[in-house]
């Protein structure tokens, strides 16, 4: 039996890259793999999902207003598989249509993303899949203190880290970084002293 599941992991905990090497492995075993991205991730390539250790492949880019589900009735090719990227920036309708995907035609669909933003709030999609995803998993790294890092801290061009603005900025190391929590608030108590 499908299920829909969400692998969740901070920025730089190689979420990407566990989700072209689980591709690798489908498609390895002759297995159809529907690779995905939110076309709002426009960090790279427009229809490449890249990893930072340089792994890429060619993948579907939606648009956040498409439905999913209808996309996916209109696919000639039978899918195996269905891989989401980038999953936080799905809209909560989309999670729901693809868990309509996984218990109407038994397609298991796996979501890679992030669960919360700079400001350690939810994002929709990622707050939709932990509320109804049938398998969750969090995907670790670690804080350069050696505790696991927990928060996607936004850090300004001088260096101090951004608690304010809009949710979604995208960007790579030169725009966030992951800490503990621990790590995150003394970085703040830091800067309001200086």
């Amino acid at each position: 039996m499908a299920k829909l599941y969400f692998k969740y992991g901070v920025m730089g905990s190689s979420k990407t890259a566990q989700a072209l090497i689980t591709k690798f492995n489908y498609e390895e075993r002759g297995m159809s793999v529907w690779l995905i991205k939110p076309m709002i991730d426009n960090r790279d390539k427009e229809d490449m999902v890249m990893s930072r250790i340089g792994l890429e492949q060619k993948a579907y880019v939606l648009p956040m207003d498409e439905d999913l589900y209808q996309t996916f009735l209109k696919i000639e090719q039978k899918m195996d598989v269905i891989i989401v990227d980038e999953c936080q920036f799905l809209s909560e309708e989309q999670v729901d249509q693809l868990s309509m995907i996984v218990i109407e035609h038994d397609i298991p669909v796996l979501c890679f993303g992030l669960r919360t933003d700079f400001r350690t709030k939810m994002f929709p999609g990622s707050k939709r899949l932990m509320e109804i995803a049938d398998s969750i998993t969090e995907i670790k790294t670690i804080c350069s203190c050696g505790k696991k890092a927990t928060v996607n801290v936004r850090k300004g061009e001088d260096g101090r880290i951004i608690t304010h603005g809009e949710q979604i900025l995208i960007g790579g190391n030169d725009t966030y970084t992951a800490m503990c929590h621990q790590c995150y608030i003394e970085g703040i108590k830091n800067q309001k002293v200086l």
